[in-house]
């Protein structure tokens, strides 16, 4: 029991060290240790200047100053400049880090002087400044910065290689479901035979509902091939869903819809990202006499943000949770999340409420351009190096 425990804190301690990043502090101590070891050409001599003499202050200075820089550049000057394309603004002041911080490290042998009640000509062998500036500051914060963005580059490619594996994976199932879905006999069927006795009743409403139907399938089959299209098809599509949906809802259920017609431009989104959500609530309306039965469909777009909510009622005796009512409606509520995470991560919100009588899904999502997402498909390493 005693071992477990033991086990137990040390996993807690190694948590809370990474959660913190303590473990940044291990690597560069053994990172100016082996650069120290390997300039004096011994482990030994290098472990004890650095723990008992008084060129431990030098070594304080290298490793302070140095990681500060690193953080400077891969958490300020990199998001700030490099990712907005400043390269000059970014190429001055990351010039200016850099000699700001040998001049720190230059400073450094006059304070260890200063420390150990020596002189800089006693402890380094007479060399003046401009020999002590260019002798190792220069050299070691320059492989320095070079490491930690070599590093940082390489984890982020081996990221974006395995985030570009998941979308890969998650658009061939997704398709898979979809067809599986949308190609649904009972809703072609069902469709189908709606249209077919609106003929007789009411063949203008019958006409426009089959060129809706043929608009549905056409967008389904050849339209929606590509990871982004632009945002007007999607909304068509919906347009295109709910009138169809309507025919096959009992009379007693009202179905309004707010989603304005005005010029989209070039914005994308990913097919289908908002057809779990309508589906849903087709599918678990309620349509019971007693009660008011009805579904609302909003959908605001301001530049690239846009607003999609969905309230619809339900039956006061289902004891369903909010994911039991998403589970069967296409893809569910748990792969609807994952897909949304993999493609708009950190860019959506997505609030799910349920009460004994209502349903609510509202999605807030950031969508940019299609020319910009077309070019920019895998992640790249550069723009997520703040990460």
């Amino acid at each position: 029991m005693s071992i477990s425990l033991d086990t137990f804190k040390n996993s807690k301690i190694l948590n809370v060290l990474y959660r913190y990043k303590a473990h940044h502090l291990l690597f560069w101590f053994v990172y100016h240790y082996m650069w120290w070891a390997i300039g004096i050409g011994s482990a030994k001599e290098a472990a004890y200047n650095i723990f008992f003499s008084p060129y431990n202050t030098k070594f304080l200075f290298y490793f302070v100053f140095q990681a500060a820089a690193v953080y400077f550049n891969l958490y300020y000057l990199i998001p700030k400049f490099l990712e907005k394309r400043e390269y000059l603004k970014y190429l001055v002041f990351f010039a200016l880090t850099i000699l700001v911080t040998v001049l720190i490290l230059t400073s450094g042998y006059y304070v260890t002087a200063y420390v150990a009640n020596s002189t800089v000509a006693e402890l380094f062998d007479n060399q003046s400044f401009s020999k002590l500036l260019r002798s190792g500051p220069i050299s070691s914060t320059l492989a320095s910065m070079t490491l930690a963005m070599s590093i940082k580059l390489t984890k982020n490619w081996i990221k974006s290689q395995q985030q570009q594996q998941l979308l890969e994976k998650e658009k061939i199932e997704t398709e898979l479901k979809f067809l599986k879905s949308q190609f649904n006999p009972h809703f072609l069927f069902n469709t189908i035979n709606s249209i077919f006795v609106l003929i007789h009743k009411n063949p203008d409403m019958a006409s426009e509902s089959l060129a809706n139907f043929s608009d549905l399938m056409r967008y389904q089959l050849y339209e929606c091939n590509e990871s982004k299209i632009p945002l007007e098809k999607e909304i068509n599509y919906l347009k295109n869903f709910i009138n169809l949906g309507k025919l096959r809802l009992d009379k007693t259920v009202k179905v309004s819809t707010t989603i304005k017609d005005q010029a989209y431009g070039n914005i994308s989104i990913a097919p289908f990202i908002l057809m779990p959500f309508v589906e849903n609530a087709f599918k678990h309306v309620s349509q019971g006499e007693d009660q008011k039965n009805w579904i609302e469909i909003e959908l605001y777009c301001q530049e690239e943000n846009i607003l999609f909510r969905i309230t619809n009622s339900i039956n006061s005796y289902d004891n369903y949770n909010a994911e039991d009512l998403m589970k069967n409606s296409g893809i569910g509520l748990k792969n609807v999340r994952r897909r949304l995470d993999l493609v708009y991560n950190n860019q959506y919100q997505l609030d799910i409420n349920k009460t004994d009588k209502i349903f609510t899904i509202e999605l807030q999502l950031l969508l940019q351009p299609l020319s910009i997402m077309s070019s920019e498909s895998v992640i790249n390493p550069i723009t997520s190096l703040q990460s």
